[in-house]
């Protein structure tokens, strides 16, 4: 055994360690999985260190203007997926995207009677993977140029299909390969929130098993589908929109000229505690969500929001309101700042749904549904609903307090 070679045993080693302490792995399959396929071996582009870290990831591919279009994801994201989709021996799987490293351990999860199929759009990519695969011993996994849009080329039922692609959209390919009691797990982007959701079939439905926080890279081909963006202030803000955008984005124009409201809404947080089901709730219960970013290059300071990255916004018409945050003794509290002519109003709008979240639904998760496109609204549960190309997304909550808040948002033109 080499130096290297002991080296990269002893840090797959310690990663598999620090993903069962951290709860992304959960299950004894898993972690033999994880502590036994080389992930190194599948990362020729970065050191034994970056491959094995468990919260990062490691990019493949980039395109002209130096963005990622191809990576392996991070560790913790693919434990994560893998124990979303409870995979069983002598399983049949399918993996839109590929990167050699998780096919590799979905070959170890299915075992030698199992099979397991990888498609990608790039053929840089299938090529990489085909060799990667191949000189690791993974060879029984077949590697397909296709776009993901149209499902696993010339292929039968999979009893699990596993993306690993940002998408925006379930395309009916996905569902229509997908056994009876079949499963797919994918980081379906909704209202500019992207969860990993493990969905069990359903008939022509599927319903939400598990919704976890993750971010990859999004999905290429026919299914492609990019948030839009609007700016402010030259390039330092920029408020993104996944369903559609304001009907006069004009009427923004000077709304941080004027005096700033701030408003605090009694809810806190304890340090390091999620706050993802806030985000969802917010999402389905706000007709003018969207999420804000900040430049860190041109950040003037100016707003001070919770996340400068993707921060929770509520918009309407000439005025905005944003969820900031402030430090307390124990840990921290949500506020929120607005501005625009109509700055009290929105604000408080912001605060009392920061409110009921707390009151009704902070120890809660919703569940989500996806429909046929063409399902008609009396056919769908209450709740938030997002109408896509293929399919009608709904967010449903429990039902305290639900009554009377199904609402629909239409599909962005």
């Amino acid at each position: 055994m080499t130096r290297s070679t002991a080296s990269a045993e002893e840090l797959r080693t310690a990663m598999a360690d620090q993903l069962v302490k951290a709860g992304d792995i959960r299950s004894e399959r898993v972690e033999v999985a994880f502590r036994t396929v080389p992930r190194h071996a599948f990362a020729p582009e970065a050191t034994p260190e970056k491959a094995y870290d468990p919260q990062d990831i490691v990019a493949t591919k980039r395109n002209e203007h130096g963005v990622i279009i191809s990576s392996i994801s991070a560790p913790s994201i693919q434990a994560m997926m893998l124990e979303q989709a409870e995979v069983q021996l002598g399983m049949r799987l399918g993996e839109v995207g590929s990167g050699g490293y998780n096919a590799a351990l979905m070959a170890e999860l299915v075992g030698p009677d199992g099979s397991v199929v990888t498609i990608d759009i790039d053929s840089d990519v299938t090529d990489r993977a085909r060799r990667l695969l191949d000189a690791t011993g993974y060879s029984q996994v077949e590697v397909l140029l296709a776009d993901g849009e149209h499902g696993l080329p010339d292929h039968g039922t999979v009893d699990r299909l596993i993306v690993t692609v940002g998408a925006w959209d379930i395309p009916p390919a996905w569902t229509d390969q997908l056994a009876e009691d079949g499963r797919l797990v994918v980081p379906l982007r909704t209202r500019g929130l992207t969860r990993s959701i493990a969905f069990d079939r359903d008939g022509d439905r599927l319903v939400s098993r598990s919704a976890e926080v993750c971010g990859f890279v999004t999905m290429q081909g026919e299914g492609e589908h990019n948030e839009r963006l609007l700016l402010i202030r030259g390039k330092e803000i920029g408020l993104r929109f996944d369903d559609g955008r304001p009907a006069d984005p004009d009427a923004l124009n000077g709304v941080f000229d004027t005096d700033r409201v701030e408003k605090w809404t009694g809810v806190t947080v304890a340090p390091a505690e999620p706050i993802k089901g806030m985000q969802m709730w917010l999402a389905t219960a706000l007709d003018g969500f969207c999420l804000m970013s900040v430049d860190a290059e041109l950040d003037t300071g100016l707003v001070a929001p919770q996340n400068k990255r993707a921060n929770i916004t509520l918009l309407d018409g000439d005025s905005l309101a944003y969820l900031a945050i402030r430090r307390t003794g124990g840990g921290a509290e949500f506020g929120v700042h607005g501005y625009g002519p109509n700055a009290d109003a929105v604000a408080e709008a912001l605060v009392k749904e920061v409110q009921t979240w707390d009151r009704d639904y902070r120890r809660a998760e919703p569940v989500i549904y996806a429909y046929p496109a063409g399902t008609p609204e009396a056919d769908l549960p209450a709740g938030r609903v997002i109408t896509k190309r293929h399919r009608r997304i709904v967010i449903s909550w429990p039902e305290q307090g639900q009554a009377g808040k199904s609402t629909t948002t239409e599909m962005e033109k």
